[in-house]
């Protein structure tokens, strides 16, 4: 038996080291966020107390006589505001990932496509601009509101913007499905449509959880566009009151927080717990992805 093995050439010794430092690079950038947002956000919550930072309902941060840093108006806005938008994106993203790869003509499914390749690629702080400009005067107006701005407002905004992210990954997963499934689905008598939702997309329904997972960190990360059309009053969330975001209350304290003061330190506490929740959402689609490979082999 020939047990020698080729060398690799030097050119291929190259890339490989290459492409290790390039994985090792990404390694290093998320350990080293996860120990700055650590040694940043710990001191604040060890004042406060995880107790009453979490659960206080009341964001004072620049009282005079009695500071308050409850955050949890902010976590259950950005919960409900992420959710309402999946539910509503999502779905949406889906059939239209249905439609552009097994029922569109291919004439107007290469029409659509750039169109939400150009979706995808609009600054957020232009689709804020949209929605507060349009969205929030018309909701005002037809809900007979003294203020637009409001988490319906935000709702709307998310699910228009996680809509490129599902409906790009999700296509990609159905267009991988094997054509012999299809093939053997309608050749024992189901239609096109049956075979597209009850076939094709449940093989594919690993591709389209990571295409929904996408979509919720996109929903839960996003800052400028809310900024714009939520109304940053730390409220407990209403759909049609004005609340504060996660992101967005970073995003508009930080500027004006003294550095080393515990409001700024609360800040980058707010910051962990928005690495928290991205870290679940990741850890439970590998749980979710591996018991499908599981139940496919």
């Amino acid at each position: 038996m020939n047990r020698s093995r080729t060398r690799s050439s030097p050119s291929e010794l190259a890339m490989r080291t290459l492409l290790f430092i390039c994985a090792l690079t990404a390694v290093i950038f998320v350990l080293l966020i996860t120990v700055y947002l650590i040694l940043s956000g710990l001191p604040a919550i060890q004042e406060i107390g995880l107790f009453n930072f979490l659960f206080g309902d009341i964001w004072q941060p620049t009282s005079s006589t009695d500071p308050k840093f409850g955050i949890l108006p902010m976590i259950l806005t950005s919960i409900y505001g992420a959710a309402a938008a999946i539910v509503i994106g999502v779905p949406i993203g889906i059939f239209t990932a249905i439609f552009l790869a097994k029922a569109a003509p291919p004439k107007l499914a290469a029409l659509i496509r750039p169109m939400i390749g150009l979706l995808a690629g609009i600054p957020s702080v232009v689709y804020g601009l949209v929605g507060m400009c349009v969205l929030v005067p018309c909701l005002r107006k037809w809900l007979d509101l003294p203020a637009g701005d409001s988490l319906l407002a935000a709702v709307i905004v998310l699910a228009v913007m996680i809509l490129p992210s599902v409906i790009s990954v999700s296509e990609t997963a159905l267009e991988a499905v094997p054509k012999e499934y299809e093939e053997a689905s309608l050749a024992l008598g189901a239609t096109e449509l049956e075979t597209y939702f009850r076939v094709t997309a449940p093989a594919a329904k690993s591709g389209i959880a990571a295409a929904a997972a996408l979509g919720t960190g996109r929903a839960i990360g996003e800052a400028m566009a809310i900024l714009m059309v939520a109304g940053n009053v730390a409220n407990m969330p209403s759909l049609l009151k004005s609340v504060r975001f996660l992101t967005t209350g970073i995003a508009i304290e930080m500027n004006y927080a003294a550095p080393g003061s515990l409001q700024r330190q609360a800040l980058f506490s707010i910051g962990l717990v928005l690495f928290l929740f991205i870290m679940l959402i990741n850890i439970l689609l590998s749980i979710v992805l591996k018991a499908d490979k599981g139940d496919n082999l």
